[in-house]
Parts: C-alpha cells; sequence; structure tokens
C-alpha cells in the first residue's frame, strides 16, 4: 500500500528489499501538491474491475449490488440508474470495457462511444498496462478481509442536501470472503 512506503520515506527509512511492494511513496504528493501519472487499478476482491490512467477510467466488470441487496432496501447507487454500469448482476466487459472521460464525466454516466476514435485510442493506451499488470501481479493473502454492513452500507457525498442518505445498520465486523 501507498502508505507504507510513504510512512517509511517521512521517517527516514528505506523500504524493505527482501519483498516486492506495490506502494510508491507519495511524499512529494503530500508535501509538495505534486501529482504522480500512474495507472490506478480497482480492486473487488480477487476480481479487477476496472483501471484509471489519466482523466480516463475503464470498466471491465460491473455490478452495483445483488437483486437479494436490492429487493431488501439496499441501494448501492440510489436514483443512479446507468445502462451496463449498474446492474444488479456481474457484467462481464473484458472484451469491450466501458471507458470514460472523467474531466467531461465525472459521474461516469456516459461511456465514450466503443466506435470512437477517442476510444479506440483510450483502449490502445490501457490494454497494454492492463495485461502486464495481471502478468505481473503477485496474489497475496488478504489482509483486511473483514466484513461489516454498516461500512458497506454508504449513500453518495452530497445525499444530505437531497434528504436521501441510507440509514447502514449497527456496526458488526466478521471475517469473510470475497468470491467475486
Amino acid at each position: 500500500m501507498d502508505l507504507f512506503t510513504t510512512s517509511l520515506s517521512l521517517a527516514g527509512l528505506q523500504p524493505p528489499t527482501d519483498r516486492e511492494l506495490d506502494g510508491l511513496d507519495l511524499t512529494h504528493v503530500l508535501l509538495e501538491n505534486r501529482i504522480i501519472e500512474r495507472p490506478i487499478f480497482y480492486y473487488r476482491g480477487n476480481e479487477m474491475m476496472a483501471v484509471r490512467m489519466g482523466l480516463y477510467k475503464a470498466h471491465y466488470w460491473t455490478w452495483s449490488n445483488s437483486w437479494e441487496e436490492f429487493k431488501k432496501g439496499i441501494d448501492f447507487c440510489p436514483g443512479q440508474s446507468i445502462p451496463v454500469v449498474t446492474s444488479h448482476t456481474q457484467e462481464e466487459h473484458t472484451q469491450q470495457p466501458i471507458i470514460f472521460h472523467l474531466g467531461r464525466d465525472l459521474g461516469e454516466k456516459y461511456p465514450i462511444s466503443v466506435s470512437s476514435a477517442e476510444y479506440q485510442a483510450v483502449l490502445k493506451q490501457i490494454s497494454p498496462v492492463v495485461e502486464k499488470h495481471r502478468k505481473e501481479l503477485v496474489p497475496g493473502m488478504p489482509q483486511l478481509n473483514m466484513c461489516d454492513l454498516a461500512v458497506m452500507n454508504w449513500a453518495p457525498a452530497g445525499c444530505e442536501k437531497l434528504g436521501k442518505c441510507l440509514k447502514g445498520p449497527e456496526t458488526n465486523p466478521w471475517k469473510c470472503e470475497w468470491p467475486h
């Protein structure tokens, strides 16, 4: 994690050399307000769901929450229905990821058309990065495999202004597995 390497740097310590670390030292971001351009991979359990590169984000899997949860009144995306993105079943897009330009569409509501030159150019940039990541990634033992419905129920920023925030249940953490 970036916290580990950054904390070591702030303490004036070198990271261990007996293992591969995927975190970056973010001291310059914190102290000098500099941006580090690198891909950010989004995971849900062991599955890479999306990757962000610069202003673009490509979704390889989409899923908001299950029908079972939704029928109980749990909606991770209240008031937000975006075709092929906010589904209650896992949808695979690994052959043709859904790509958004976050500078024009921060809410990720309007995917870039797959037939556009922009989509093809972005896909050409992102695909080798994702392929390299998948080849080089060494899965580790889960460190954060505690679940808590109180944490998993969330409401989007600004929901209090709309009066549409979800009320989460009482906290009751348990050790869990994420099969997806």
